[in-house]
């Protein structure tokens, strides 16, 4: 745990630029987040990365027609071969089955300790390609290119990766961490409009937990976030990975410190799993859960309620939900079931649920809660 990293003030007139570098510090482990546009197709944004014969790129069903041919070319003058894995798209295929795939292609493509595997894809290719890459022979390097707004600002950055127990999101897994992150702003251009509005959750999460000055002007930017302006989503997108790599550097296994980055994801992850994955987007289900850990904030320690309230604003400005789901048809039985799923939340020590909730507005911690509060936000907070 590095005490010492200080989270500089947001200013936003200080990130107009064009390519932005934000960095993980982490001794001898730390690596560069690189964030532009056409950075896919730069030979520098592949510079100084560790010579080999072999480099395998994993990505998924949708992504390989789009981007891979570029990332290939790119890589074809510092590996004598690059291969492509292909795995199927989607939150419910990030399980033990698909991971074999990536290691079935490392073996049967003759990879060693040298090879270098490549992410291209968003949340669930990345996790599970760290995954991998932490596994065969004990660990080889990996890259993390993503894809989609919500990996760029979270998931590929900082070293977590897994794959999904049927009982419980993102279970199995290990801290490894990238050689660097490339950020291409020009993967956000194919992006569905659901698919973005998933990743600004984990955008506007930052600014509760962290940074109230950076959810103020999300809130006044947020049209221009929608419209996938390029200088707003550079910004948004350096401002959230500056606020985690801040976070990473001083508590990179989830000690503590970290644990704040799970605003909203003990509620999300129980939508996750009792709707069956995949059904709601990662993102859609940590805005709901965002609501829902505002309101317990406000019930267990009186955060004021204009602050829930604000960030249900913008939450809908960004077109996403408010209000969980039921679970079970009838309201009693759905929140038993939410109780059932967030008791199998990894925060959970010795049964017992913890939530990362408000202390105050850009202050989050981690407690648990009278089951009595928990069920009266459920209660509150599920159509």
């Amino acid at each position: 745990m590095n005490s010492e990293a200080v989270l500089a003030p947001f200013v936003a007139s200080s990130m107009v630029g064009e390519r932005a570098q934000v960095n993980i510090d982490l001794g001898d482990r730390s690596y560069p987040i690189i964030i532009d546009r056409g950075l896919l197709q730069d030979p520098k944004a592949w510079d100084g990365l560790p010579p080999g014969h072999l480099a395998l790129i994993v990505t998924n069903t949708v992504v390989v027609d789009l981007y891979a041919a570029s990332l290939k070319q790119a890589l074809a003058s510092q590996y004598d071969r690059v291969e492509v894995c292909v795995l199927p798209d989607g939150e419910e295929h990030k399980n033990w089955q698909t991971l074999q795939m990536i290691f079935d292609h490392l073996v049967d493509d003759g990879a060693d300790r040298r090879t270098v595997v490549f992410a291209l894809g968003g949340g669930v290719v990345g996790d599970m390609t760290g995954f991998a890459a932490a596994c065969y022979m004990r660990g080889v390097p990996f890259v993390q290119i993503p894809t989609t707004l919500l990996s760029q600002v979270d998931s590929s950055v900082g070293g977590k990766t897994a794959i999904n127990h049927p009982r419980a999101k993102n279970m199995v897994g290990a801290f490894y961490q990238p050689l660097r992150v490339v950020c291409d702003l020009d993967t956000l251009d194919t992006l569905p409009a659901r698919e973005f509005s998933a990743g600004l959750a984990e955008i506007i999460k930052y600014g509760p937990i962290a940074d109230p000055v950076f959810f103020e002007w999300l809130e006044a930017n947020i049209d221009a976030l929608m419209s996938r302006h390029t200088q707003t989503l550079r910004i948004a997108v350096q401002r959230s990975c500056e606020i985690k790599a801040w976070v990473v550097a001083c508590d990179e296994r989830e000690s503590g410190l970290r644990e704040i980055l799970n605003f909203g994801h003990t509620f999300g992850h129980a939508i996750e799993a009792g709707m069956g994955y995949g059904n709601w987007l990662h993102g859609e289900a940590v805005a709901a859960g965002m609501v829902m850990a505002a309101d317990l904030s406000v019930r267990l320690l009186g955060l004021s309620s204009t602050y829930r309230d604000r960030l249900v604003r913008l939450l809908e400005r960004a077109q996403l939900p408010v209000q969980g789901p039921l679970l079970k048809p009838q309201r009693e039985q759905s929140v038993e079931d939410y109780l059932r799923w967030m008791r199998s939340d990894k925060k959970a020590l010795a049964g017992d649920i913890r939530f990362v909730v408000l202390a105050d507005w850009g202050k989050a911690i981690t407690r648990k809660a009278p089951e009595s509060l928990v069920c009266d936000t459920l209660n509150a907070c599920c159509a």
